[in-house]
């Protein structure tokens, strides 16, 4: 600080120290600033031209299938966007889903880890002036370590690496300035041509507009004026309020429900809150499967049949004015089964019953 005559050396110190600050501040309205989050919807869309019409049964809802994507004009421009199943909405133009953070984020540009945060519409220009004032602060630092051993160098003779040797703190500096500004300088050259041909990372990496005009390119000017000189949108969440606490819904068997516009991801019922629809089927199978295992059990060794002898607890009551009281399971059926329903004879249960008092009062002797 002491070699530059009118202080011109302090000022060298302030200017870095400034440079840093300003940088840290920038890092802290990129990675602590909303991107741009788009809300999710509590209830699917309602689809376009349905007036209710679809015929189900009662306690049913009706299986609607969300048209995969739709077509917006912009700028003269049909764009298409798309359904997200996970936000259950049509994502606007220029928005995306990120995978990592798993929210619909608007004018989405990339997920960049080192700040951990999205890049959208409501950071993307504190993250470039982010990068661009580290890129400054490196050659900044970079070139005064040069100057410093440069210095040292004419004032007592020595030779570079003399006088690099006299100064190791300088050389850490060198080394670690060199190697940051290839990254962030990178990045300052590349997001400066995307400002100025008006696209985002994403639509970049693939090759969105190579083959078609950008419906959003206005011209280089008024391009790094919509980044720099237009006001950034107010957030859509309000992420300081309270979360309303729902009412407890009382579940009902229903087998309708809203359907995914992509068939592979199962969708729950919304207003119900239940398991999904295939959910159900792997139920029922399995209350087949345990049918049949008891049905086996009853028709194994000729026909024979074991029972318990508290036959109340398993078999349901009959009607007195069924023939012959019988059991049957109206859902399910099996080998020598009538109309759904199987039947056991009186003489089978009473054989079944005797056999258990005989056994009790061999047990009481």
């Amino acid at each position: 600080m002491d070699d530059f005559p009118h202080d011109l050396g302090i000022s060298i110190m302030v200017v870095t120290v400034v440079l840093a600050l300003f940088d840290l501040i920038l890092l802290l309205l990129t990675s602590g600033r909303d991107p741009g989050i788009i809300a999710r919807n509590a209830n699917p869309p309602e689809l376009e031209g349905y007036e209710g019409s679809t015929e189900v049964g009662p306690g049913q809802t009706p299986q609607l299938r969300l048209p995969r994507t739709k077509d917006v004009i912009v700028n003269g421009i049909t764009v298409k966007i798309k359904y997200c199943d996970t936000c259950m909405l049509y994502r606007p133009p220029r928005c995306s889903h990120c995978s990592i953070c798993n929210n619909c984020v608007e004018k989405f540009d990339h997920h960049c880890p080192w700040v951990g945060q999205c890049i959208g519409l409501r950071n993307y220009r504190f993250f470039f002036m982010f990068v661009f004032s580290s890129t400054v602060l490196c050659l900044y630092v970079h070139a005064f370590c040069w100057v410093y051993i440069k210095r040292i160098m004419n004032g007592e003779g020595l030779s570079i690496w003399k006088a690099m040797a006299k100064t190791p703190a300088s050389i850490v500096l060198l080394v670690y300035s060199f190697i940051s500004v290839w990254f962030v300088g990178g990045l300052t050259v590349f997001h400066t041509y995307l400002i100025s041909t008006n696209q985002s990372t994403y639509e970049n990496f693939r090759y969105r507009y190579d083959q078609r005009d950008n419906p959003y390119n206005k011209g280089v000017i008024e391009n790094f004026m919509e980044v720099f000189c237009t006001s950034i949108p107010p957030s859509k969440n309000s992420f300081r309020a309270k979360i309303p606490k729902e009412p407890a819904i009382q579940s009902r068997r229903i087998t309708g429900g809203y359907v995914s516009p992509n068939p592979r991801k199962p969708v729950t019922d919304i207003e119900m809150g239940r398991k999904p629809v295939w959910d159900e089927a792997v139920g029922d199978a399995d209350d087949n499967e345990e049918i049949v295992r008891n049905d086996n059990s009853l028709d194994k060794h000729g026909g024979s049949v074991e029972l318990s002898p508290d036959l109340s607890r398993i078999l349901p009551p009959e009607p007195e004015s069924t023939e012959g009281r019988g059991i049957s399971h109206p859902r399910h059926s099996s080998r020598g089964r009538k109309s759904g329903s199987w039947d056991i004879s009186p003489e089978v249960i009473a054989a079944a019953v005797g056999e258990s008092k005989r056994n009790d009062k061999q047990l009481d002797k």
